[in-house]
């Protein structure tokens, strides 16, 4: 075992500082989400984009440059976020994310990795397009929540007490996934304790280790992500069911939905059917249902890492499978066509 200093988070936000602009599309991207969530901005949330970030300075950047050709003209009725999800949860091993292995080849190196993803996010906001990830490690959001717009608690942290502890102490709206056996309970309590002021240890700015007391965090909500064992949670019925919990807790009845992992049983070719099935829900009058997920990239499918990264296919993911661009696109046109 070996124990390296690590650099603070207000390192990094000195030696790549946000812009005035990105600073000010954060701000209004989080203000919006926020009143979505409220049901004061009738706008779809639309969080699309790789599943995970491999390539950022090359695939990376170029989505969110097609991203950003196409978001102006939909933005009255979508609010579209890019995924930039560059820690990835592992049931067993593999490969653990950009953020801590960016050669892609086993080699932790938090320092490298933290530098280029928080440039690709800098880079994206200043094209015009929020960004979203998930926090796999509770230190994380020190060196990127700056940038955010959105983020996730995955299936397997959402039951987690340090992520809801941290989640409550974000100024960034959080989405808490359903558990991977399906267990829809677990994130809506999730939610509730995330909106409730929490006391926990963390790390500030300067990386010293501090007593945090948040105020608790009112903009989280749920995802519906469906599970392998208990098969897609995102049709009409346990739409409605999702929302009695939320209701039975309090909790405003609304919710996202991912049309990846359970509820397209990890085949992207299923992902248009269900992001048209949700649609359709909403455009019935569900207007509980505020946003939907969708893990695109340049080009679909996926592909093995393997031992040499400079024989990966550009564009495609080595996590899990993805929609190409072209069908993305017309999804989300469809999706801003559909909504009046």
């Amino acid at each position: 075992m070996s124990i390296l200093e690590f650099p603070s988070s207000a390192h990094f936000k000195q030696e790549f500082p946000a812009s005035e602009k990105a600073k000010a599309l954060v701000y209004s991207s989080r203000s919006s989400i926020s009143d979505i969530l409220k049901g004061k901005d009738n706008r779809l949330l639309v969080v699309v984009g790789p599943c995970s970030i491999h390539d950022p300075e090359g695939s990376g950047l170029a989505y969110a440059r097609r991203l950003a050709e196409i978001v102006p003209r939909l933005s009255d009725r979508l609010l579209v976020v890019m995924r930039c999800y560059m820690e990835k949860p592992r049931s067993t091993i593999g490969w653990d994310g950009f953020v801590s292995d960016p050669s892609l080849k086993g080699e932790f190196d938090f320092k490298t990795g933290f530098t280029r993803a928080r440039k690709l996010l800098l880079s994206v906001l200043e094209l015009g397009v929020p960004v979203a990830t998930e926090f796999l490690d509770v230190l994380s959001p020190q060196y990127l929540a700056d940038l955010l717009s959105w983020v996730a608690v995955g299936a397997r942290t959402a039951e987690g007490p340090a992520y809801r502890r941290m989640a409550s102490g974000l100024d960034v709206p959080v989405g808490f996934k359903n558990g991977t056996s399906g267990n829809i309970q677990l994130s809506v309590d999730a939610v509730v304790t995330a909106n409730s002021p929490r006391g926990f240890l963390g790390i500030n700015e300067e990386g010293k280790v501090c007593e945090i007391h948040s105020d608790g965090n009112t903009a989280c909500h749920i995802v519906l992500r469906g599970s392998i064992e208990r098969g897609p949670n995102y049709d009409e019925e346990a739409v409605a069911k999702a929302m009695e919990l939320l209701k039975e807790a309090n909790l405003s009845p609304r919710l996202m939905i991912d049309c990846s992992h359970g509820n397209s049983n990890r085949d992207y070719r299923k992902q248009p059917g269900v992001f048209r099935n949700v649609l359709a829900q909403r455009c019935a009058g569900n207007k509980g249902i505020i946003g939907i997920m969708m893990e695109s990239n340049l080009l679909s499918g996926k592909q093995e890492l393997g031992d040499d990264p400079s024989k990966l296919q550009y564009g495609v993911s080595i996590t899990d499978s993805c929609v190409g661009w072209e069908e993305t696109a017309q999804l989300l046109q469809e999706a801003h066509d559909s909504l009046s």
